[in-house]
């Protein structure tokens, strides 16, 4: 599956690796969102969005991105749910909202996984446990160690799902964490057996 946008092509990065030679300071990182793909453009979510990203309400924006990514999710619709979150984060992050952010990183991790690509995934999972560890928010760095644990199992390295899991089983007794989300940590962990 393809997300987002193209990496860069040779001659951009061979443009870049002579400027970064010559000294030339790099180009300032883009400070505003693309426009919307059409095809998430002409949907219902899109126009309370629009209405808020262009009056520059970063938290509205970010809220309804993440109600449309939930939707998308919903129905399965993989590609505008990575649209909808990777706005939602960025609205977040424009608003100074670490907690959210950091949720949202995590929940395109989890669609990533849903929507079989447990590789990308990680990435994302990466940074909402480095974010929330940041924050002292143990629970979502709890969440996180656990979509990561599975996105390992999804790729077999069941070693790794285990360790992951047991981390994501302390995090999430220790903040108090809802009993399912303690469940899944113990069924992702299981049990080890003595060999004979």
């Amino acid at each position: 599956m393809r997300w987002g946008e193209p990496p860069p092509g040779a001659l951009t990065r061979v443009v870049a690796h002579v400027r970064s030679l010559l000294g030339e300071p790099q180009p300032a990182a883009k400070v505003s969102l693309g426009e919307l793909p059409v095809a998430v453009r002409r949907s219902a979510a899109a126009a309370r969005y629009l209405a808020t990203q262009e009056a520059g309400q970063h938290p509205e924006a970010a809220a309804s991105a993440a109600a449309a990514m939930q939707r998308a999710i919903d129905e399965r619709d993989w590609w505008p749910a990575d649209i909808w979150g990777h706005r939602a984060l960025w609205h977040y992050e424009q608003a100074g909202m670490e907690l959210e952010a950091t949720r949202a990183a995590r929940l395109i991790g989890d669609l990533r996984s849903a929507a079989g690509d447990p590789a990308s995934a990680r990435r994302y999972y990466a940074e909402a446990i480095s974010e929330a560890r940041d924050l002292g928010a143990e629970r979502e760095q709890g969440l996180a160690a656990l979509g990561l644990g599975r996105a390992a199992l999804d790729m077999a390295d069941v070693t790794t799902a285990r360790r992951l899991a047991q981390i994501a089983l302390e995090l999430l007794e220790r903040c108090g964490a809802p009993a399912e989300e303690l469940e899944a940590a113990r069924q992702l962990r299981g049990e080890e057996k003595e060999v004979s």
